[in-house]
């Protein structure tokens, strides 16, 4: 429970009407009632303000209800976020190492660790100050983890890897899976021995059943903000730059570089050895199989500018008639000049 004034201390926000007014929980906009707060943050939903029954809605400035009490933020989506960690997500009780977890005796587990059971701790593994590790986790011989981690169930960080601090691995992510390495021998292949590590970096998270390989030598390296989502595929010895998006099945073959603040959009795909530059957006189902400069919105297979993509896709559901119009205009043609010949 907190007053407004209290949520608009938080946020850095301003208030429009009673300060006050005491808020429990944050509601989708269409099932708020007393004591919750909404938030708007596209136009769109702006006439459901009318029939909104909560004590408080965050909102843009500028926009102007009289008869309710509105908490005014530059980015309603940002304030939304806070005021819904600090109201509504607990913290975890430090619980220690909990029985049924496996933990060698050479690990060196902060006192502030909470370890459950069914989890499995391997020699020389370090754990820093705050990290929690949920049921069914692995961690392998001589990984470094650092403070205030969230490591959730079946997730695996196999050997020598190391995780920054604040990491969250969402549950069956794994880290430093074999990369796709293998040498042709005749008519089999050789299976190239992957002996480097992955670095996770601050505040880095990374989805549901996301897979980053180690690499084959030196480091795969997620940098610091970075966010993965569920079922992505991050290949031997890439490196993706800081505060990047990747989103769900999205792929990057082995020994890209991408670089900081991109987006790449579900079902993204980057071919290996390539550089990717800064501020690079990449549509859903984009593809990129050469190199790309910085700053630029893309989409397609093969990747070209945002805009001329939806043109492109503008036509498709009328090539069809285009082609029986081609065909007409091909037979027209074709009757035009057989009568010059004539002539």
């Amino acid at each position: 429970m907190a007053t407004l004034q209290q949520l608009a201390d938080l946020v850095g926000g301003q208030i429009q009407g009673d300060g006050d007014i005491e808020i429990a929980r944050v509601t989708p906009i269409d099932q708020a009632q007393k004591g919750d707060i909404t938030f708007v943050s596209n136009p769109k939903y702006l006439p459901l303000l009318k029939q909104c029954q909560a004590s408080a809605v965050i909102v843009t400035p500028g926009i102007d209800s009289p008869e309710m009490n509105l908490l005014l933020c530059a980015n309603p989506y940002l304030a939304f976020a806070k005021i819904l960690t600090y109201l509504q997500v607990k913290d975890e009780t430090v619980s220690g190492i909990l029985p049924g977890a496996i933990v060698a005796e050479s690990a060196e587990i902060d006192d502030t660790v909470t370890i459950h059971a069914g989890a499995v701790i391997g020699e020389r593994v370090k754990i820093g100050a705050g990290t929690v590790i949920h049921s069914g986790a692995v961690l392998y011989a001589d990984v470094k983890v650092g403070k205030d981690c969230l490591i959730h169930a079946q997730s695996i960080v196999r050997e020598e890897c190391r995780i920054g601090d604040r990491v969250i691995l969402q549950p069956s992510a794994v880290i430093g899976s074999d990369g796709f390495g293998f040498a042709p021998d005749g008519q089999s292949y050789y299976k190239i021995p992957q002996v480097g590590i992955v670095v996770l970096e601050d505040d880095v998270e990374i989805g549901a059943c996301t897979c980053i390989d180690r690499a084959a030598l030196g480091e795969t390296i997620i940098r610091r903000g970075t966010k993965l989502d569920n079922l992505v595929q991050i290949g031997h010895n890439v490196q993706v730059g800081e505060d990047c998006i990747i989103v769900s099945q999205g792929g990057i073959a082995g020994s890209s570089k991408v670089g900081n603040h991109c987006t790449f959009g579900g079902q993204a795909a980057i071919a290996g050895h390539l550089k990717i530059g800064d501020n690079v957006m990449i549509g859903g189902r984009g593809g990129a199989t050469g190199n790309v400069e910085s700053n630029q919105i893309l989409s397609g297979l093969p990747l070209m500018p945002h805009k001329q993509w939806l043109r492109a896709t503008m036509t498709l559901p009328k090539l069809p008639e285009m082609r029986k119009e081609m065909k007409d205009l091909k037979k027209r043609l074709e009757e035009i000049e057989t009568l010059l010949k004539e002539s």
